[in-house]
């Protein structure tokens, strides 16, 4: 086994698993309080609108698309008799259009911060490099789907899947990603870029789903009487 293929896929994706889990842990501690999209809706909302929708309703399912591409077995498919050729239109079929979604979602909201000047003048540092990383990670993706859009493309289910799987039950198989494609190499450690940073940037809010608000009591509004009024009743009766 190559030194290098064992550090780049054996040992290094464990570190970088450490930092988003530990990061995580170390912020909800440390940072509750901070622990908030920072939203700047209350500053524009046109523009805030569209690419949001656009951005997190594409990366939603670019995500599923990982799910249904890396943790479900090749056998699953064979089972039922999907063949590697119909995944393949499939996968090319929806997961363009969705990555194109995401990505013009994210440069929407990239131009939106670069253009008002009250946003820029409210974005931080990390604000920054949270762009930075999302895009990077959404443009390898697609360049890596892009350049493997013939029918008999490379199969990352048999070689990139297995791998993945495999950390999460500590059995280290880094020799099946030493021939995969270089532009899957470079979407992966993009990725893993964006994971080092999640924990300290806004992103912490993907994990801040508002499961209370779904058994909390209702909230009722009453119509407020203006006082004027109110006497004026008051001194009829």
């Amino acid at each position: 086994m190559d030194l290098t293929d064992l550090l780049l896929w054996g040992v290094f994706p464990y570190i970088v698993l450490t930092i988003f889990i530990g990061g995580h842990v170390y912020r909800y501690q440390k940072d509750q309080f901070g622990w908030t999209t920072k939203s700047s809706e209350f500053l524009e909302k046109k523009r805030l609108r569209i690419g949001s929708l656009l951005f997190h309703w594409g990366i939603i399912f670019v995500f599923g698309g990982h799910v249904l591409g890396l943790i479900i077995p090749v056998s699953f498919y064979n089972a039922l008799g999907i063949t590697e050729h119909m995944y393949h239109v499939i996968a090319i079929t929806f997961g363009v259009p969705v990555g194109i979604a995401a990505l013009i979602g994210i440069i929407l909201l990239t131009y939106r911060r670069i253009s008002i000047k009250r946003i820029k003048a409210t974005t931080s540092t990390s604000d920054w490099v949270t762009l930075i990383f999302l895009i990077l990670a959404i443009v390898t993706g697609l360049i890596a789907t892009s350049l493997n859009v013939d029918s008999n493309g490379f199969d990352y289910r048999t070689t990139i899947a297995p791998w993945l799987r495999g950390l999460f039950i500590f059995n280290v198989q880094p020799e099946l990603m030493a021939t995969i494609p270089i532009w899957f190499k470079i979407h992966i450690y993009a990725t893993f870029a964006l994971y080092v940073v999640w924990p300290f940037t806004r992103l912490v809010h993907a994990f801040s789903f508002p499961v209370k608000y779904l058994r909390r009591s209702y909230v009722i509004y009453k119509k407020r009487i203006p006082q004027t009024k109110k006497v004026s009743e008051e001194s009829s009766i």
